[in-house]
């Protein structure tokens, strides 16, 4: 129970923190990119080093590049599909999430056979 709560506290920092940064910005359309995805995989890649060790947070943190670069393309098909055929944006990010999970899952599957 102190981890979950002790996880709790050091995300609650890190989110404010980023928070606070992006607050400070301008302009303000950067405020999201210090949002709550990285500054949680900061203090998630954290908490693992000090509980498993750096080689084990290594690993986590090379999913969550491939991750990262998955949603990149993910974003680039939403915004193509957003402005080609102007269908609603809950209908676009949902029907492409495939996109996402596809090429982080494709990139990893890539990762894991050259070792």
């Amino acid at each position: 129970m102190s981890e979950i709560i002790f996880r709790f506290l050091i995300g609650g920092f890190v989110v404010s923190m980023f928070a606070t940064i992006g607050d400070t910005l301008r302009p303000k359309s950067f405020a999201g990119l210090f949002g709550a995805a990285p500054s949680i995989a900061l203090a998630t890649l954290g908490l693992t080093i000090a509980k498993s060790g750096a080689q084990y947070a290594a690993i986590e943190s090379r999913s969550m590049l491939l991750g990262a670069i998955g949603f990149f393309f993910y974003t680039i098909a939403v915004s193509k599909v957003l402005r080609r055929y102007k269908p609603s944006t809950l209908a676009a990010t949902i029907s492409l999430m495939p996109v996402w999970f596809g090429v982080s899952l494709g990139l990893w599957f890539l990762t894991m056979r050259s070792h």
